[in-house]
């Protein structure tokens, strides 16, 4: 019996020693790739395992002269080669959110990650901006807000031209008698015009400026409103190669308040193309959206009234043949340098300007319009 009962207890340790061994904890395995994701959020509303990257420019309320946001990358918290995009935030200084600025980035290459807004945003303005990462469908983090103000406002950038005019500055270079205010730059005589040179030719594109106070009225002959040749110097314009001009001529012309266009694609001889003529009458206290439109075999201009979504007053295209337009270097103006033909037939004094846009891309929507 002693036996027995040695034999029975010795099985019954051996079986509790199994089994405790059965629930003993297993070796910890590494964090896979598929932790980095949780459907199960974070305090801070994140479900990507990954921190908040950190602004490096602008911040501290600095004011670049061109917007471009700039923070260093970050890794996951349990897989270190994990890449992620970015999201991009602007607020108002309220801490609105601009919704048409907000932006996912790719990561490339190197430390840090880089968005250039093309949103609209208020000149010289303060605002906030944030960013977090993101890998499909999580989302990390968000940076804490940091503040920035907005450029003053104007740029060239390649064939690319902004130049907003009611912050009281230019980009271009003053001929002549200009003077600024709020509600743009404005041409006080015929030899009066603002000049812009691109760094790259645009061959297809857009010139837009919002007009106020150019009228009819104003001393003048075949006046231009804005205009573009061929560089680098002002030669007479009238036979430039590459001549455009937009004209609202004056009371000394026949039938004051014509409005047509002329384009050179590049023979003064066989390449001149106009459009139609017809005579308006204008509001000098009323602004006006004046819109040329160009691109191999077309070109176009529109003028409203009010705005980019106003009425239409004026529009005229004509074909431009198989020639590109293509100045080398292109210069812009507002309003046009005195050619051959005398003052009478450059600038039409008098209008204030504000908003120009020259570009390939289509116009943004600028505040106040």
């Amino acid at each position: 019996m002693y036996q027995n009962r040695f034999v029975l207890c010795s099985a019954a340790a051996l079986l509790a020693l199994a089994v405790a061994c059965s629930k003993s904890s297993p070796s910890p395995a590494s964090p896979t790739s598929t932790q980095e994701a949780s459907s199960d959020a974070a305090a801070d509303g994140s479900t990507l395992k990954v921190p908040a990257p950190a602004p490096v420019s602008p911040v501290n309320g600095a004011q670049p002269d061109t917007l471009v946001l700039t923070a260093n990358k970050v890794t996951g918290k349990f897989n270190s080669s994990l890449n992620p995009s970015y999201e991009f935030r602007i607020k108002t200084s309220g801490g609105t959110v601009i919704s048409a600025c907000n932006q996912v980035v790719p990561p490339g290459s190197g430390n840090t990650v880089s968005y250039t807004p093309t949103c609209t945003l208020d000149l010289d303005t303060a605002h906030t901006w944030s960013i977090r990462g993101t890998l499909n469908g999580a989302n990390g983090p968000w940076s804490a807000d940091t503040q920035f103000k907005s450029p003053l406002g104007g740029y060239i950038n390649g064939s690319e031209l902004y130049d907003p005019l009611y912050n009281l500055k230019t980009v271009g270079s003053i001929r002549g008698g200009v003077t600024f205010g709020p509600n743009g730059a404005t041409l006080l005589g015929h030899d009066s015009h603002i000049r812009y040179q691109l760094p790259v030719t645009l061959q297809e594109g857009e010139l837009s400026v919002m007009i106020l106070g150019a009228d009819e009225g104003s001393e003048g002959d075949k006046s231009k409103v804005f205009a573009m040749q061929e560089g680098p110097d002002e030669g007479d314009i009238t036979d430039d190669d590459y001549r455009m001009t937009a004209e609202l001529r004056g009371n000394k012309y026949p039938s004051p308040g014509s409005v047509t266009f002329r384009i050179i694609t590049g023979d003064p001889i066989n390449s001149v193309f106009d459009g139609d003529r017809a005579q308006l009458n204008f509001n000098s206290s009323r602004w006006y959206f004046w819109r040329f439109t160009w691109r191999t075999g077309f070109a176009e201009l529109t003028v409203r009234q009010d705005g980019p979504n106003g009425n239409v007053i004026y529009r005229s295209s004509d074909g431009t043949g198989s020639h590109p337009y293509r100045p080398s270097p292109q210069l812009v103006y507002i309003g046009a340098p005195i050619g051959r033909a005398g003052p009478m037939d450059a600038t039409l004094p008098g209008g204030t300007y504000k908003n120009l846009w020259v570009s390939s891309r289509p116009r943004p929507a600028f505040p106040g319009e």
